[in-house]
């Protein structure tokens, strides 16, 4: 018959989030007289009358507290993720045995940063830098194609990493950074080599990185199909409008770029692709809409878009000043939009409104011209390929009016 002298140490892997723990896991943290973990973990279960030991820098002095409670007390540790997966539970294995540790694995943290992404992780390559130096097998994975996860740390940050991987050749590798995973606060922000070198992070965070050639299928391009956009009720600008009115635009690498009244974001996400490290502002005041937006620059990767609800003209005050406006929307407020967003221009800048109505085609007209602005205006008419019984037709679209204003340089 065991004694609680013969009881090992259970090791509790918490998964992302206290949420993620079971009814087994929960009993056993109940009964536990001495909890070990973290500060964030212990701090879970901040009722609990166990003694607590914090684990810190110093695993050995912490193995030592452990050996000589588990002689008389139950012990549970609390660990992050898979506790077997790059955690402390196969360091407790080496320090006090097999037969004296219990595992309960949970979901790592890898496994929860693809799900958020939505992504297959069988091929991928992962690699901890979380107080380790590992810098030697990092640089190694960096090959075009490859998948990658790294564990990252407060010295080895997500912009430290990227520096690396810019150091090494990548610079348009595609990080994911992965911030505060089970909690409230989560956030997942996909950014260029380059534009996550110059961030800064929340941790705890995770990094998959993809460097290159078919693992970057998924970064936004020219051109994106409009059933692969999530939008409301057809409120999309149409992929053959959008590369006209992009290339009204003239967008160049380095612009401030401001989308507004952004509706499902597809302008801004496409222009992302043009002005690379200069930046995109979508602005939209539909709190639905932004959501959509948020979603489709999740979806296409395009963490260089910054979203933010707002109405508009007040919305763009706190915006820098662009080199570059498109206006998709605006209703009653055109007029206002317009004359507010001509006088932010930057020198040799150009706005562009999309208009489906003579009214707003002709309002958008006089109010460039009242801001100082050189204008010309373009219908556009598009027709797409039916497919009936016996044939295909065509099938119009509603005709659009490009309005473009060019600011004297």
């Amino acid at each position: 018959m065991s004694t609680l002298a013969d009881q090992p140490v259970n090791v509790i892997g918490m998964g992302m989030s206290p949420r993620d723990l079971t009814a087994i896991h929960l009993d056993m943290i109940g009964k536990a007289e001495v909890l070990v973990g973290g500060k964030r973990h212990l701090d879970a279960f901040a009722d609990s009358p166990a003694r607590r030991i914090v684990i810190d820098r110093n695993l050995s002095d912490v193995v030592a507290q452990i050996r000589a409670e588990m002689a008389s007390k139950r012990v549970v540790v609390l660990a992050s993720g898979d506790p077997l997966y790059f955690g402390v539970g196969s360091y407790l294995i080496k320090a006090l045995g097999s037969d004296r540790v219990h595992v309960w694995p949970n979901i790592s943290a890898v496994a929860a940063a693809f799900a958020r992404i939505g992504r297959s992780w069988h091929d991928a390559v992962v690699v901890s830098m979380h107080g380790r130096q590992n810098e030697d097998q990092l640089v190694g994975a960096l090959k075009p194609g490859t998948c990658l996860a790294v564990f990252t740390d407060r010295h080895r940050s997500p912009a430290w990493l990227a520096e690396v991987i810019v150091a090494q050749g990548h610079p348009q590798a595609c990080l994911c950074v992965l911030e505060r995973m089970g909690s409230d606060d989560e956030s997942v922000r996909w950014l260029s080599a380059r534009e996550a070198a110059r961030e800064s992070f929340r941790e705890p965070n995770l990094v998959v990185i993809e460097s290159g050639g078919a693992g970057n299928s998924r970064r936004p391009y020219l051109g994106l199909p409009d059933d692969k956009i999530a939008h409301e009720r057809s409120l999309i600008t149409k992929s053959e409008v959008r590369a006209v009115a992009l290339s009204k635009l003239g967008l160049r690498p380095g612009m401030v770029f401001w989308d507004l009244g952004a509706g499902s974001g597809a302008v801004a996400i496409e222009g992302a692709c043009l002005v690379g490290e200069g930046g995109v502002w979508a602005v939209e005041k539909d709190a639905g809409r932004v959501a959509q937006i948020r979603e489709n620059c999740r979806r296409w990767r395009a963490g260089s878009v910054r979203v933010i609800e707002a109405d508009l003209p007040a919305g763009m005050d706190a915006l820098p000043d662009p080199d570059r406006i498109f206006i998709g929307g605006g209703g009653k407020a055109l007029v206002a939009i317009v004359s507010n967003a001509s006088r932010r221009l930057n020198t040799g800048g150009i706005l562009v409104v999309n208009a489906v109505l003579i009214e707003s085609m002709y309002a958008a007209v006089q109010a460039m011209r009242s801001a100082g602005l050189q204008t010309d205006f373009t219908q556009v008419q598009i027709s797409r390929s039916r497919t009936m019984p016996t044939g295909d037709r065509l099938e119009a679209l509603n005709p659009v009016w490009i309005v473009r204003g060019c600011k004297d340089s």
